[in-house]
């Protein structure tokens, strides 16, 4: 036969399984399923987060689903594929998905599980952040009114209401995203979640409570079990196993908390936001490259453009798999 030639005769059926072997069989068939659960799961060690076994640089960019309309949403995602990107950020939006209490939306701009189908088709992966404080220059940093007519609440601290309400939340967004099958060990795009948001400076402020909320965040976030891991970001103090990332403009200075967890930049801030009045703020765009660049050079397998809105024939220079 040549070289090229592929076998293509079927192979035999198996014999019957009787008995005792019934019970091997459906032990194999057990053990082969659980093998590929593992091997689907998303882990990570010092160098990159670890998808089905294999490590990548992964660029990112950030877009916010309610920014945009849903018709707008298939375009904005592809010119991201397209310019040379591998994940889509989002946070996920509190006071648009529950803006009464106990009355959610999913609809129309809010439609998060339309969204992340859309980043799925288009062959990306997700990082949700679910916070549910986002910040993301969003009214109330993404907090519903109705919570702070909570009786004896307080934001961000160790306090019993608040954290009622924020784990309700939480888990109810990521209770949906395993319905959905929205999890990459379910064949959906989320590789990673991220519980609070920029917590570490503002611990100082918060006093006493601060801690203990950021221990608790984290515990919580990690007892839902998405299957893959969690970042905090500007928490230098994440407790294990979630990952503490940087935000800035650079961030080639940053190491994480532990040796063996990698070094992730959740935050590349393309730009700054505009005063009422004030100057319109510019950053070079080959300040930019040379900053992302260096943080990679220095042991960095992660990086998110916040925010990226990429018009068609802009290009993200693409970076091979680490090996």
């Amino acid at each position: 036969m040549g070289g090229g030639h592929t076998n293509t005769m079927a192979a035999a059926p198996p014999p019957p399984v009787a008995g005792g072997g019934r019970v091997l069989l459906a032990a194999f068939l057990a053990a082969s399923l659980l093998a590929s659960a593992a091997n689907a799961a998303v882990s990570y060690d010092h160098r990159s987060l670890l998808i089905n076994g294999r490590r990548s640089i992964l660029i990112s960019g950030s877009i916010h689903y309610p920014r945009s309309t849903p018709e707008m949403w298939p375009g904005l995602i592809q010119n991201a594929k397209d310019g040379g990107l591998d994940v889509i950020q989002t946070y996920v939006f509190w006071n648009g998905h529950e803006p009464a209490q106990g009355q959610y939306h999913f609809a129309d701009r809010y439609d998060l599980v339309r969204f992340l189908k859309l980043v799925k088709q288009a062959g990306l992966y997700a990082h949700l952040r679910i916070g549910p404080y986002v910040c993301a220059e969003w009214n109330f940093g993404g907090f519903p009114v109705w919570l702070k007519y909570v009786p004896g609440i307080k934001f961000r601290t160790d306090n019993g209401p608040f954290k009622a309400a924020m784990q309700k939340f939480v888990e109810k967004i990521v209770s949906m995203m395993k319905s959905e099958g929205l999890f990459e060990w379910q064949g959906g795009p989320i590789i990673m979640a991220q519980v609070e948001n920029e917590f570490g400076p503002m611990e100082s402020v918060v006093g006493s409570g601060a801690k203990p909320y950021a221990n608790w965040a984290a515990k919580m976030a990690d007892g839902t079990n998405t299957g893959v891991p969690w970042v905090m970001c500007k928490q230098d103090d994440a407790p294990d196993p979630v990952i503490n990332t940087c935000n800035g403009f650079y961030c080639d200075y940053f190491t994480p908390n532990k040796k063996y967890k990698p070094t992730m930049w959740t935050e590349a801030w393309t730009g700054w936001f505009t005063k009422f009045g004030g100057a319109v703020p510019h950053r070079p765009v080959e300040d930019l490259a040379f900053a992302v660049a260096r943080f990679i050079q220095k042991g960095g397998s992660f990086v998110n453009y916040y925010m990226v809105r990429i018009s068609e024939g802009m290009l993200v220079t693409p970076v091979l798999p680490l090996q």
